[in-house]
């Protein structure tokens, strides 16, 4: 019996019996009856992707961990599959992960998934301007330009190798500074990563010790976590009351205002003192489109310029800091793989030369490590929200066009099927039976399609040389009388939480 004809055969019963008694009591039980029936029949359309039972009005909320809603997530994937449904409140959202499912969507489908979910947050924060949150024509026409620009000064080029060279210099004279005393590495490491960015988009580089530039990285902590976070998910639900109440989120409203505040300074700087024939960096370039773009629906503006640099920089600083911050942890807590990470980097470098990028080939055990960094440490849980934009089906199950996408990075990086020891740190995930490196295809920390990290080639160039010119001049241990903990803080990205640590001069 179909739910049509279950709720037509309960509501001729009930009508037969409140006709002949007609109580206030029977008029209820119907009522009753007809709301549970209807909603039983609406709730799961056919062939709709598993999931918790959703209560009504507020859906799978108690289903979540507030403090660790990503954690809530992995447990769903866990017990539902690659492709799972969750209700936040009334809304239906897909979880979507494993590598064949995210191949599926992004890949196979990826004119279907290239758009971005609307979330008030996302529009209070973006305007659905940038390179993140931005959707259709203009989406793809600033992420073509965004590549051409980085392209064409030495992303995956020699020039970006030089820069990043000349930055790992820098780096190895302020943990020099340290003398080998327990110090947090935090600062240090986000000013060297931040500098590749400043030099990119602002073409300069910022000392360590430069209030300014510290103070806006600070910022970007208070925007990058507000959308994971509990002050983020009142927002979007409760948009127009959170506008007038204090909370976390006007905090990141308020960084985000000096954010823009900064780059539009360095915006005006560049008018001034630009030559259109000899651009200098990214905002030289972006000027320069504003000026000869005929295309309005491009949407090269100068508001669009500040959103873009935003972007630039929440995404090729916060998990690249992130995740060195990490390999230090971890060379600090498993000392045997900085042994073998030494012995390496002094038999193929040695100490008279910097590293190049053509050493990696001759550096299988290293490149397996930073690869087990990128895979445990899991710096980006979830990539942000995508929707179909008409109905489709992933894995057999129905996506419905509009439909929130949720893409879970976790666990395809903790897949038990890929990876012999998931839930350890095992460079061994990544080497042969003969010790050399291993590649693997569903190892995708940058996520894949048309919608992967633009800069995904510079960010293997800047772990790659930042790591091995540590390396080559350091060891890293815990303080004195202390372990190391490997504790991390989940949210969009995973940030180790704050630790000293000691940079022994080798």
């Amino acid at each position: 019996m179909s739910a049509g004809e279950g709720m037509a055969s309960i509501i001729s019963m009930l009508f037969n019996a409140t006709a002949k008694q007609f109580s206030v009591e029977g008029i209820l039980v119907f009522l009753v009856v007809l709301v549970l029936v209807k909603y039983l029949s609406d709730v799961r359309p056919r062939n709709f992707p598993p999931g918790p039972f959703p209560l009504p009005l507020i859906g799978n909320v108690l289903n979540i961990d507030i403090r660790n809603p990503v954690g809530s997530f992995s447990k769903m994937h866990e017990k539902y599959g690659d492709v799972s449904t969750i209700y936040l409140l009334s809304e239906a959202c897909i979880l979507l992960s494993g590598y064949k499912s995210f191949k599926e969507a992004f890949v196979e489908q990826a004119d279907i998934f290239a758009d971005r979910a609307y979330y008030p947050l996302n529009n209070r924060l973006s305007r659905g301007l940038g390179l993140i949150s931005s959707s259709g024509h203009a989406w793809s026409q600033q992420r073509r330009f965004a590549i051409a620009v980085l392209k064409h000064f030495g992303a995956g080029k020699k020039t970006m190798e030089e820069s990043i060279l000349q930055e790992s210099h820098y780096l190895c004279e302020a943990l020099q500074a340290q003398r080998g005393l327990s110090f947090d590495p935090d600062r240090i490491l986000t000013n060297a990563v931040a500098n590749i960015i400043c030099s990119l988009v602002f073409g300069r580089r910022f000392d360590y010790d430069d209030q300014k530039l510290h103070q806006v990285l600070m910022y970007f902590d208070d925007v990058v976590q507000l959308p994971a976070n509990a002050w983020g998910q009142l927002y979007n639900r409760f948009p127009t009351l959170m506008s007038w109440l204090p909370g976390k989120h006007q905090t990141a409203f308020s960084s985000l205002a000096k954010i823009k505040h900064f780059i539009q300074e360095e915006i005006q700087r560049h008018k001034q003192d630009r030559n259109p024939s000899n651009p200098r960096d990214y905002i030289d370039c972006y000027l320069e489109e504003i000026e000869k773009c005929k295309d309005s629906r491009a949407q090269f503006t100068e508001e669009n310029l500040v959103f873009c640099v935003v972007d630039l920089f929440a995404a090729g600083t916060e998990t690249t800091s992130n995740t060195l911050l990490w390999a230090l942890l971890y060379m600090a807590k498993y000392p045997e793989v900085q042994e073998k990470v030494h012995a390496e980097v002094d038999q193929v470098i040695g100490r008279a030369r910097q590293p190049a990028m053509t050493d990696r080939n001759l550096m299988p055990y290293t490149y397996a490590v930073i690869h087990e960094v990128l895979r445990a440490a899991n710096a980006l849980n979830i990539t942000p929200p995508r929707v179909a934009n008409r109905d489709t089906t992933v894995a057999g199950y129905l996506i419905p066009k509009g439909v929130t996408v949720f893409p879970m990075l976790r666990p395809i990086m903790q897949d038990k099927n890929e990876f012999s020891t998931p839930d350890q740190f095992n460079p061994g995930h990544f080497l042969d039976e003969n010790g050399k490196f291993l590649k693997k295809e569903s190892f995708i920390p940058f996520s894949i399609g048309k919608r992967t990290c633009p800069g995904e080639q510079m960010v293997h160039m800047e772990f790659f040389l930042f790591l091995t010119c540590m390396m080559q001049s350091f060891s890293f241990h815990a303080p004195e009388g202390q372990t190391v903990a490997l504790e991390g803080i989940v949210g969009i990205t995973t940030a180790p939480k704050p630790f000293q640590i000691r940079a022994v001069p080798r």
